[in-house]
This record gives structure tokens, sequence and C-alpha cells, in this order.
């Protein structure tokens, strides 16, 4: 089959899956898959092989893919009970003082985000913006931008959370780098999308506590965990996986620290320890009997378990690409375009992210997209990390009616849509391009 026809079977491609998840509401799992199929059939495959890339793809995504973010999702729902993001904030807050609360909400949101889902962290945190709304009697939006920021940032660019470990398992990149990346474009984006835009935008649209959102505090049955103890448990992990990553660079290999670090470092080892020491130390020494604490992640493990089979389809559409013959005609045009490989990521993230909503959708479509280019230019390291945080952040940009975060923001602060796409749309563009922008700029000093 000619090459220029792979083209179009490929584009062809991208199209029926987003009629299929925007026009016909089909659940992006059996759209990846379906489409996946199809492609290979169309493609010439024989109908075994079709059969096999989709195991092959399946199975090699959620090998990793599962592990982490079921550890994940089992370690950010003991927080989440515990109240150790009730504390994070609180403490943070009475640290900054009240003037300087943005910026404690900010970095509350960056840091709870880590293991806590994006809207779980927001519904817990959000009673705090309606009390320091209220006290002040400044716009809801000074407070709640700088918060959903940080949750945002954190949420997109820093591994365990579920996009960067989908991306970087699908093109390979270190979660080390990725951390490190995704840290160094997260923080300014952070700062400029949420207490820099959120002191502007709260002049501009003034918001005050919807009067169907009760603002009752959040009551927990015990005494909440130290500040201490919760930001050292958040930190173990990464704190691991980038110890890791520093070692396989300044290390020789056979050295015996080197191959300890790599052992503790893995996701897998370093997210089962995390999770573990919150079992105990924020669950049984804390009161917890162990069936609730079993509860607690057997509860974590239900919205992880639809990002995980996403994630999943997304490997499959990558494996059929590949070995339909598609993904290699593909890597080769995207080599020849004038566009650097991590410009060209970001742009087709973000043109999914638009078109059909789901960050998770979008950040798998353009890792699927990238893999053969990747492969045939012979990328590798660092610069891996650096393409995980560009497609991530691509699939941050313009969040609007399509997207189930706009009316979650919508809701909970009682805004009209024009003010949301005027607040949260713009807070999301501005973490979206400021993120890719510093990558940019480090893939020029990067390679």
């Amino acid at each position: 089959m000619s090459g220029n026809m792979l083209i179009l079977i490929a584009v062809l491609a991208i199209f029926a899956l987003l009629f299929l998840v925007i026009r016909t509401k089909l659940h992006a799992f059996v759209a990846l898959l379906l489409v996946s199929l199809l492609v290979g059939i169309a493609a010439g495959m024989p109908l075994e092989g079709v059969i096999e890339s989709i195991t092959a793809g399946m199975g090699g995504t959620l090998g990793f893919v599962a592990v982490v973010v079921g550890l994940g999702a089992m370690f950010g729902q003991m927080l989440e009970v515990s109240g150790g993001a009730e504390r994070l904030a609180q403490t943070l807050i009475k640290k900054f003082g009240e003037d300087k609360a943005q910026w404690a909400l900010g970095l509350t949101g960056f840091i709870v985000a880590i293991p806590v889902f994006f809207d779980v962290g927001f519904i817990i945190l959000v009673p705090l913006v309606y009390s320091l709304a209220k006290k002040t009697g400044k716009s809801l939006l000074h407070y709640a931008i700088p918060l959903l920021a940080g949750l945002a940032v954190t949420h997109s660019f820093i591994p365990p959370t579920p996009g960067p470990i989908a991306v970087a398992d699908l093109i390979g990149a270190e979660l080390g780098w990725v951390i490190l990346f995704g840290s160094l474009a997260g923080i300014p984006a952070m700062i400029i999308a949420g207490p820099l835009f959120g002191r502007y935008i709260g002049k501009k649209i003034h918001v005050t506590v919807p009067d169907y959102m009760e603002l009752e505090q959040k009551e927990y049955d015990k005494e909440l965990p130290s500040f201490g103890l919760v930001t050292s448990l958040i930190l173990i992990p990464l704190v691991l996986i980038l110890a890791n990553t520093v070692s396989d660079v300044l290390l020789d290999e056979g050295n015996p620290w080197r191959a300890f670090l790599s052992f503790m470092g893995h996701p897998f080892v370093a997210l089962t320890i995390a999770t573990l020491l919150a079992f105990i130390l924020l669950g049984t020494l804390r009161g917890y009997t162990k069936e609730d604490v079993q509860g607690i992640a057997n509860k974590a493990l239900e919205p992880a378990g639809i990002i995980i089979l996403v994630t999943g389809a997304g490997g499959v559409f990558k494996q059929v690409l590949i070995d339909s013959g598609v993904g290699e005609v593909l890597g080769d045009k995207m080599a020849s375009s004038a566009l650097p490989p991590i410009l060209l990521a970001f742009l087709i993230a973000a043109a999914v992210r638009v078109a059909q909503g789901s960050a998770t959708v979008s950040m798998v479509t353009a890792a699927g997209l990238m893999s053969p280019l990747i492969t045939s230019m012979g990328m590798e390291g660092p610069v891996l990390g650096l393409m995980v945080v560009a497609i991530a952040a691509g699939a941050t940009v313009l969040s609007h009616v399509n997207d189930s975060g706009f009316w979650l923001v919508n809701r909970f602060l009682g805004m009209n849509e024009k003010d949301t796409l005027k607040s949260w749309t713009v807070m999301e563009t501005l973490i979206g391009v400021v993120g890719f922008l510093v990558v940019f700029v480090l893939s020029f000093f990067i390679s």
C-alpha cells in the first residue's frame, strides 16, 4: 500500500475517533479500540495480526500504567480521607498569612494534586476558598484561580498523576526527567496562571459564593495528620524516582549504589513504599481498622479503572499504527516537517483537546501519533521528558464546554458560561502555553 494511502488512513482514523467521541458520545475506551481495529483492517494487516497488535498494545501499556496509576490512586485516597490535604492547606495559609493566601492556595494545589485527582482536590479544598472570600469580601476567583492553577499544573505535568504517566509510557520517557521538567515548566505556569491572573480576573469578575453550595467546613472523625508527615509522604516517591534518574547519569553501570537506587527509584517500588506508609501512618496508626483501609483502597480504584482502560486503549492505537506501517510513514512525514517535534507534539495534543475535551484522550492520541516519529528520529533520554510535558501542555489549553472540568468549576463557583470562559478557560490556556514555552526553550539546550 502506498505511503499516501497510509497517511490518508491515519487522518481518517483521527476524524473517526473525534466523531465517535464527540457526536455519538461513545466512550473513549471503546472508540479507541474500534478505530484501532479499523486502521489495522484498512491498512491491509492480516486479521489475526490486528488481534495480536491489540493484545500487545494493551498488555504492554497496562503492565506499567495499571500498577502506577492504581498505587497512586490508593495513596491519594488515603491522603484525602485522613484529612491530609486539608492539613496542607490550613498550615500553608497560616504560614503565608491571609494577605498572601493566593500563594498558599496555589502551592497547596500544586502539592495536593501530586497524589490526589484534580476534581477531588478541588472539591476538598473549595470550602477554604468560600471562607476566605466571605471574610475578605473579594471575588471567589481571587482565591479559586490560584488553587485551580496549582491543581491543574501538577495534574497535567508531574507524575504520578495519570496523564504524564500514560504519555511517558507510550513514548518511553523516564519518569525522573518528566518530574524534573514538569516542575521547571509547572512552577512559572502556576505563578502566572494562578496568583497573578487570579488577582487580575478577580477584579474584573466579582463572584460570590453560590446559594446552593453548603458552606460547612468538611468534618473529619479524627484529628488531622501533621503537616510534616503529609509532605514527607508525598515527597518520598518523587525523591526516590528522581534519585534513580540522577544515579543513571552520575554513576557508572555496575556500581552497586546505582543498582540499589535504580531498584528503589523504580515507580513500582517507590509508590509501593509510599502507599504502604500511607496505609500505616495515615490509616492504622491513626485509628482506622484494617477493613477501613481496605475499603478506602477499593474506592480509590473506581475512578482509576477508567483512566487505566483509556490509557490501555491508547497503547493499542499506538501499536496498531506501528504494526500496520501507518506509523512509519506518519513518522517520516512528520520528520520532514519544518516544525520542531516538540512543537508538533504540542499542536497535535491541543487540536485533539479543543475538538473533544478530554485531556487524557488528547494525551494518549498525541503520544500514539508521535511515537513512530520518536523512534525514527532516535530520540531518547532527557528530550523525551520534554516531549511528555509538551504533549501535556497541549492537552491543557482551551478547556471549554466539552470538558468536564469546565462544568465542575462553573458549578462550584456559581458562574455563567461566559465568565467561566473568561476565567477558567484563560487560566488553563495560560498554563499550557507557559508550560510549553519553558520546555520549548529548554529543548534548544537539551538533546
